[in-house]
């Protein structure tokens, strides 16, 4: 999209990217006060007003780390008046921390937007997460050594904690959230820590920026997340087929499981682990997956026993080729 485009984005084209949200029945929009979260309150405000039903809410998180993050906050809460959005500022009180402060300022900002949905009953909460944001993503996994999971970068719509949470801009890139603004003469504020290279969010910027002289751009970027997305999906569905021939739950035919693709056992192995651990499946490190069905191929391979504890679960591995999973045992003082 150009930012010639920008400036005359039609309804039809708002309508077309704000469609996810046509089945929630309320929307938090987050709002920070920057270009592309002011651009996604005015579309969302007007767009809401267009189908003359459901309802419109703001909130912006006052991390309280810059002295000028109350006036911005002011600033949003000034501009929701004027379009008829009701507002609510959310400060992230108590002490800050020292050390990976991006990190925990982006969970502490989700803990508050999702507390502050389900109090006023929303049921969807929209960020304003863009094409940059997504190739910045997907480039910081690529170079944390990220599977194709971690490849497809964020997903349009994701759930959390009971409540949707959407990203409709993610296809449209930063420039022509800027223009939008511009050309609807709404003011919106820079954060002075985007360009602060103690942040590594600002060091992959930088590095985006050179590695596009070679071709690796954001639309390089981006595209490699939509075509990651789609392989994870065919393995997705390649996986449950296997699962239901393995059975979905209890002991596992090691033989029959290593008779199928090293990726779709990684899948399965991670999903059991998860399960019986109690934890989420992306949590647990890849790398432990892959060292974890490596060591089982060879013990499957030499008929011999093997026992493995990982992501809160003990795998166990019999001499027979019986694969079973269950909760780690409690340590001894009660510690898990």
């Amino acid at each position: 999209m150009s930012a010639e485009r920008a400036r005359s984005l039609s309804a039809a084209q708002v309508d077309a990217l704000l469609a996810p949200l046509a089945r929630a029945k309320s929307v938090l929009i987050a709002v920070s006060g920057g270009p592309d979260s002011t651009a996604l309150l005015i579309m969302a405000a007007e767009w809401a007003a267009r189908r003359g039903r459901g309802r419109v809410a703001a909130a912006t998180v006052d991390h309280g780390l810059r002295p000028e993050s109350a006036a911005e906050a002011k600033g949003v809460a000034a501009l929701c008046r004027r379009l008829l959005v009701d507002h609510r500022t959310l400060p992230w009180e108590g002490a800050k921390p020292a050390s990976r402060v991006q990190e925990r300022a982006r969970e502490a900002r989700y803990r508050l937007l999702l507390d502050h949905a389900r109090e006023i009953g929303a049921d969807a909460l929209v960020t304003a997460h863009h094409a940059d944001d997504q190739a910045e993503t997907v480039l910081f996994r690529l170079i944390r050594g990220s599977g194709l999971a971690g490849l497809r970068g964020m997903e349009a719509i994701t759930a959390r904690d009971g409540v949707t949470i959407a990203r409709p801009l993610i296809g449209v890139k930063k420039r022509d959230l800027v223009a939008f603004c511009r050309a609807r003469r709404a003011a919106f504020v820079d954060d002075r820590s985007n360009t602060d290279p103690r942040y590594a969010r600002t060091r992959l910027r930088a590095l985006i920026s050179r590695l596009s002289e070679e071709g690796l751009d954001t639309q390089a970027l981006d595209r490699l997340a939509r075509r990651a997305g789609e392989t994870e999906e065919a393995l997705g569905r390649l996986t449950a087929l296997v699962e239901s021939k393995l059975g979905a739950e209890g002991a596992i035919d090691a033989h029959a499981l290593y008779a199928e693709p090293i990726a779709i056992v990684q899948r399965i192995l991670a999903a059991r682990v998860a399960a019986a651990g109690g934890r989420d499946s992306s949590r647990i490190g890849l790398e432990k997956i892959e060292a974890l069905a490596a060591a089982f191929r060879d013990a499957v391979s030499a008929r011999r026993a093997h026992v493995a504890n990982v992501g809160g679960a003990m795998a166990r591995l019999t001499a027979k080729g019986v694969l079973s999973f269950a909760p780690e045992p409690a340590r001894r003082g009660g510690r898990q």
